[in-house]
């Protein structure tokens, strides 16, 4: 016996329900397809053969980065509805795309081409709230059910009681909780109105005796002897036994589940940009730039000559600032006042600050002295949406006073960011605005996806360049 096999491999979970449904998707699209052709008495062509291959190819990449088909069982129909109508509109994204290289869709078929491109998911969403109705309604009435017991009465076991609770959909019936502690049922908040149903004795008993069908432990790590203890007396009975690691006991940020070779591993911190998803990023990233700045080049000109004529001085600014892994870079922008601080103390501008020009505080108010930013994000420096760089001198201050402060850097600096949107931008003249803005910066790190990024830049758009509090 290998050492795989004496360690005890942790196999990936399947779920053929899961690729029944990646079926039945596959099948909705190429059957709408060729229902709208049969009907208009359209004979098939080569060209839609192409439509069928591409979008069923697009529509399977994009449901897996929107994590449509993960583990059913609890996820609320409205996110699987949102999902499935974000995956198709890349779909018609990408055909669009091809289409302008390889013409796909001929003025003879548009019509059709359009008709099948609404129908699709409408006839996918419909299946998904049938068939989430019809479970639903099974596990209501009391089939295909599981009784639930957890043992520790611990918060992390009071958060998983209420998930039960407040889905029935699930299908999980909670009996109870177990704990040998039974200081747990008073005096701690929320656990003091969760009774016990016994302790360590009864729920080995009610499990042989057939009255649980799952136990979830919940124990905190330390208790690692009686959790070892609970499963081989567990082994005697036919429940199936989870264990709910209480990893919230960390400061999480992008937190996922690996395999080395079958071994679990669980990340606490990590970077979302690692792999395809890094990729997809940094491709957005340089498409984006580059059709920006041919967009702004005769602005970029204008304001360029105008700093040059308002006061003496170069054109741009630059300053050291730290980027992603803590590195300095060198982040341009137009020139906005008439010093150029970049030492070991910088002051952050402020209200009528006589250092800013009078071209400058208009650049300033409007975020256009942002602009050539875009040419750091072409440098691979910096990305179009992420936590914004801060002066080195700033820093070196802020990750003294700020728990978790750095871990805003293990992903690139960007023109805009989550916490602008949210009102954190321009001067944070205390620390507590400051502690407002990193939280903002890593809510976007544990939470980044491509469509949170478009989110971000149209809500920029229309709200973010211009502020109260830029100075």
């Amino acid at each position: 016996m290998n050492n795989a096999h004496k360690l005890g491999i942790i196999r990936p979970h399947s779920n053929k329900l899961i690729a029944l449904a990646r079926l039945l998707d596959v099948i909705v699209i190429g059957l709408t397809l060729w229902a709208i052709l049969d009907l208009n008495a359209v004979e098939w062509d080569r060209k839609h053969t192409w439509w069928l291959l591409i979008s069923v190819v697009a529509f399977g990449i994009f449901a897996e980065f929107n994590e449509l088909y993960r583990q059913s069982r609890g996820l609320s129909i409205h996110i699987e509805i949102r999902r499935i109508l974000i995956s198709w509109f890349w779909v018609l994204v990408v055909i669009m795309i091809v289409d302008q290289t390889y013409p796909l869709v001929d003025p003879v078929f548009k019509h059709y081409f359009w008709m099948w491109i609404g129908m699709v998911p409408v006839e996918i969403v419909s299946w998904h709230i049938i068939s989430s109705s019809i479970a639903g309604i099974i596990r209501k009435r009391g089939r295909n059910t599981r009784r639930v017991a957890i043992f520790g009465a611990t918060r992390l076991g009071v958060e998983l009681k209420n998930i039960f609770a407040e889905d029935e959909s699930m299908g999980l019936h909670f009996v109870g909780f177990y704990d040998d502690e039974q200081k747990t049922e008073t005096g701690r908040g929320d656990l003091a109105e969760n009774k016990l149903k016994g302790n360590f004795r009864q729920l080995i008993k009610d499990a042989k005796k057939g009255a649980i069908d799952i136990v979830y432990i919940t124990l905190p790590l330390r208790a690692e002897l009686r959790i070892k203890e609970l499963i081989e007396h567990l082994s005697d009975s036919t429940v199936s036994v989870y264990y709910v690691p209480d990893l919230f006991v960390f400061d999480m940020l992008r937190s996922s589940l690996h395999h080395i070779k079958g071994i679990p591993v669980i990340s606490i911190r990590d970077t979302p940009f690692y792999g395809v998803d890094g990729v997809i990023k940094r491709a957005f990233d340089v498409l984006l730039s580059l059709i920006i700045l041919m967009v702004i080049a005769i602005p970029f000109v204008i304001i360029s000559v105008s700093v040059r004529m308002s006061s003496p001085g170069a054109v741009i600014f630059k300053q050291r600032r730290y980027g992603i892994g803590g590195e300095e870079i060198i982040v341009w922008k137009f020139r906005t006042m008439t010093v150029s601080e970049d030492d070991n103390s910088i002051k952050q501008a402020q209200r009528n600050d006589p250092r800013v020009t009078r071209l400058g505080a208009f650049l300033r108010r409007t975020s256009l002295d942002e602009l050539p930013q875009f040419i750091n994000v072409l440098q691979g420096k910096m990305s179009i949406v992420g936590p914004r760089p801060h002066a080195v001198a700033h820093n070196e201050w802020y990750r003294g006073q700020i728990k978790g402060y750095m871990l805003r850097h293990i992903v690139k600096p960007g023109i805009t960011g989550y916490a602008q949107i949210n009102g954190y931008r321009g001067e944070t003249d205390t620390l507590d605005k400051m502690e407002r803005r990193i939280q903002y910066d890593l809510a976007y790190i544990r939470n980044w996806s491509l469509w949170l990024d478009i989110k971000i830049i149209m809500l920029t758009i229309f709200k973010g360049f211009s502020g109260a509090k830029a100075y």
